[in-house]
């Protein structure tokens, strides 16, 4: 059995934070020895607990319509379904779900041309699904990035953030990559602590090149670095999708303050039957009920909530679940 104690959660909030942290910046931060926090991580990462990736903004680089389902099937194909809908490579994320909806789904459809054939024709093609509903995502709050479990001191977590590239200004709305651009983003995703070396020996650049490339991917916004992780193993046993209908002139305000807040992995605003979706992790259910009073009730414009609990994950940010580690708090 795999131990999971509270440093060992520190240690990953601080990888989500900066990805590509050395161990020396990530125990400057949090006062732990260099050796100590190489070793945790390693272990972590070598168990598949943490893996670091990176997720493209493909919404603002024009490759792709990111579009959340609400997926229904027949009586005890979940497991089925789930399956499939893993497989294909246009879905980030799977979900089951509780609610109306059996399976919560999101895909990036590589072009506005597929986009009819894969709502229309494939996935209700799918065996098992018997409805489908579609959000197509307009503007994005926050991503699961950017997202990181809250064990950290303010100043534990501005070290950090001091180690990670800063934005040049604010994002450009519309990015093209290149094709070099996008060889790195690919070696990024499949490895987002990859060595400068190691991209300039598979790209055929310089160090310095790939150095800068790297950086010039992660300051103009386009792809995010993830250090993806279940919320359960970070204590963070209650997971939730948050559907809100929020009037149009307040859904600026409301994405922002809900962008903000520490139990939010995600929000974006979308079309469809509501206008917002959020996902929240917090460790109990009571304090989902707060946040539903507390945070959610004071908003005006948010006019309508309906609340989901996830249940279980198949895939996140493009990869794919095995199965949760079988862990031992302490």
């Amino acid at each position: 059995m795999t131990t999971l104690d509270d440093l060992d959660r520190r240690l990953i909030a601080a990888l989500q934070i900066s990805p590509r942290a050395t161990w020396g910046e990530i125990g400057g931060a949090v006062g732990e020895h260099e050796r100590t926090v190489a070793r945790r991580l390693q272990r972590l990462l070598a168990i598949g607990a943490v893996r670091v990736t990176a997720i493209l903004d493909e919404l603002r680089c024009e490759l792709g319509t990111p579009v959340h389902l609400h997926v229904q099937v027949r009586p005890c194909a979940v497991e089925q379904v789930a399956g499939a809908l893993s497989a294909r490579p246009d879905t980030r994320s799977v979900y089951a779900v509780t609610g109306a909806a059996d399976i919560g789904c999101e895909l990036v459809v590589p072009s506005r041309e597929l986009l009819h054939e894969t709502l229309t024709a494939q996935i209700p093609a799918t065996s098992g699904v018997t409805q489908t509903r579609t959000q197509v995502v307009l503007r994005t709050f926050r991503t699961v990035a950017e997202w990181h479990a809250p064990y950290l001191t303010e100043e534990e977590t501005a070290l950090l953030r001091a180690t990670v590239p800063s934005p040049a200004g604010p994002p450009p709305e519309r990015v093209e990559l290149t094709a070099t651009e996008k060889d790195v983003v690919r070696l990024l995703a499949t490895d987002g602590r990859i060595g400068f070396t190691a991209i300039s020996d598979q790209l055929d650049m310089s160090v310095p090149t790939a150095r800068r490339r790297v950086a010039a991917l992660l300051e103009r916004g386009v792809v995010h670095l993830r250090a993806e992780v279940e919320p359960v193993l970070l204590g963070l046993e209650v997971e939730a999708q948050l559907w809100l209908s929020v009037r149009a002139h307040g859904l600026d305000t409301v994405g922002q303050a809900l962008a903000a807040h520490p139990s939010v992995r995600y929000c974006a605003a979308t079309s469809g039957t509501h206008t917002m979706i959020v996902q929240v992790a917090v460790a109990h259910e009571m304090e989902l009920y707060r946040f539903l009073t507390a945070v959610l009730g004071p908003l005006d414009d948010v006019t309508d909530v309906n609340v989901t609990l996830i249940t279980r994950a198949y895939k996140r940010g493009h990869l794919r679940k095995s199965g949760l580690l079988t862990l031992e708090y302490r």
